[in-house]
């Protein structure tokens, strides 16, 4: 399938149309630095599709290069970004749903952000993302913990009078109820407010602990590991009407690389947590620990905020709630 004109041009993404001669070009953009696994699971794509044969290349921008960190979903359902690796609840403010992606005490552990992943509740996310001309290719949540400018955090008495960036809408409020204040950020601003002292505390995920070298500034860590309450929805995006004008056979090779990409993606979030233990250790970081009745503490916090300002602003929010915790 080769676009020979602007009018051609005008049936898919322009971003995707490149040129009259060649391969096709899909432009592929996230946060994250070239050593996350986040752009590995890109790369693995890239690298299929190539091998595959059919005309098409994926051509990754990564580190916020083509749009900032926060500006990935707009352009994508807009068609004018192709494909991106985003963590969904940074797309909250323009669908509340997808605040649910990032909810304290929502996913148990890696398997069971499996089993949420292959579940009417995300066929629900999906159903939204359709509707904004997106599709997912490679599902995946990550685990995250607390990581500290001062004293170690494991309950909510340990955030008060803290500053804290917390990624999400719902541990916002949780921690804004525990008496903390909030900075929001994308994770790859969180080293420079560490270090002009922005910042006392955060959540974010294992991989971006270890990516963004955070390891340097912080004096105490609380990872995620047999108690975890920090899970994080980030898929791997594609802008609907840019698929659908694919070949048959470009269509069956990028689903070929997202399977396995998806595949990777699930055993390398299981390493990442014990890997990020073993960075902070070595850079003298203490490493914390969170108990069952933390999290216990921590999750009847975040149903008294959190979860009860979800249902009381979204449509649908109760049925969507309940959707999630339905899945064992």
């Amino acid at each position: 399938m080769k676009y020979t004109t602007i009018a051609g041009c005008a049936a898919a993404s322009l971003a995707l149309c490149v040129t009259s001669v060649g391969a096709e070009e899909l432009r592929l953009s996230h946060q994250f630095s070239p050593g996350d696994l986040r752009h590995r699971i890109a790369e693995i794509v890239a690298e299929e599709v190539a091998a595959a044969d059919v005309d098409l290349t994926i051509k990754i921008f990564p580190s916020g290069s083509l749009f900032k960190a926060t500006e990935q979903y707009l352009p994508l359902s807009r068609g004018q970004l192709d494909m991106t690796v985003l963590p969904l609840s940074y797309a909250g403010g323009q669908r509340p749903e997808y605040n649910l992606t990032l909810m304290p005490g929502l996913v148990k552990n890696h398997d069971h952000a499996a089993r949420l992943n292959d579940s009417p509740f995300m066929d629900e996310i999906e159903t939204i993302l359709n509707e904004d001309d997106v599709m997912t290719l490679v599902p995946g949540y990550l685990a995250g913990g607390f990581a500290s400018m001062g004293e170690c955090i494991t309950s909510p008495e340990d955030v008060k009078g803290m500053t804290v960036r917390a990624a999400g809408k719902g541990f916002e409020e949780m921690l804004q109820a525990a008496g903390a204040s909030i900075a929001s950020m994308p994770s790859s601003e969180t080293y420079n407010a560490m270090q002009q002292n922005v910042l006392n505390a955060l959540n974010t995920s294992s991989s971006s602990f270890v990516s963004f070298r955070l390891q340097e500034l912080a004096k105490c860590y609380t990872p995620a590991a047999d108690v975890a309450l920090w899970f994080m929805y980030q898929p791997m995006l594609i802008t609907k009407s840019t698929f659908d004008a694919l070949t048959p056979e470009q269509q069956a090779a990028l689903m070929a690389g997202a399977a396995k990409a998806e595949a990777y993606y699930l055993e390398e979030a299981k390493k990442e947590d014990a890997q990020s233990v073993e960075v902070f250790r070595a850079a003298g970081v203490e490493i914390a620990e969170m108990t069952q009745a933390d999290f216990d503490a921590w999750k009847a916090l975040a149903q008294e905020s959190s979860y009860k300002q979800f249902v009381a602003e979204v449509p649908d929010g109760q049925r969507l709630l309940d959707l999630a915790f339905s899945v064992e």
